[in-house]
């Protein structure tokens, strides 16, 4: 059963507006990333996957990412049925005393995406979940629910979000 969507208010967008199938768009908000003290990734070039009733996900550029901080993993993680087969990478940050701080499969590209998705090909995503922190133009991003879809959830997205328990069906 579709949840009933919120009515977004002044400079709000609905996920509910949303396309199926998804898109991508670019997007020249200030997107930053903080990861074990650090920024990870500072850009105004990032490019917005969006998809009904999932918030926004951001896709930013590899020269916009510490990518010395991502290790890759080996093999295809996860095939999308919009952009096609995604790698993952741990991020592993040094810390000044002690072991080095790694969030494990927080990272995912498309090196190879289908033609409606080739402006992302080696953009990286992050799930915000796993980061200290990530802001959209100076705001907190809260990260979707659930552990599949890396959504970024700012105060100018309205749901309900697929993600959570009992959405699987949306």
């Amino acid at each position: 059963m579709r949840p009933v969507p919120l009515p977004p208010g002044p400079g709000q967008e609905s996920v509910w507006d949303y396309p199926r199938p998804a898109i991508v768009q670019p997007s020249t908000r200030r997107v930053e990333v903080v990861f074990g003290g650090e920024i990870l990734a500072d850009t105004r070039a990032a490019w917005r996957a969006l998809e009904t009733s999932h918030p926004p996900t951001y896709y930013l550029p590899p020269q916009d990412v510490r990518m010395d901080r991502l290790v890759p993993l080996p093999g295809v993680g996860s095939v999308c049925e919009w952009k096609g087969p995604a790698v993952y990478f741990d991020i592993v940050a040094p810390q000044p005393a002690g072991p080095p701080r790694i969030a494990r499969r927080a990272a995912w590209a498309y090196p190879r995406p289908t033609p409606a998705f080739a402006a992302i090909a080696g953009y990286i995503a992050l799930y915000p979940g796993l980061m200290d922190a990530c802001r959209v133009d100076g705001e907190p991003v809260r990260p979707q629910e659930g552990g599949f879809y890396g959504g970024w959830i700012t105060p100018d997205v309205v749901g309900p979000f697929k993600g959570g328990p009992g959405t699987q069906g949306w």
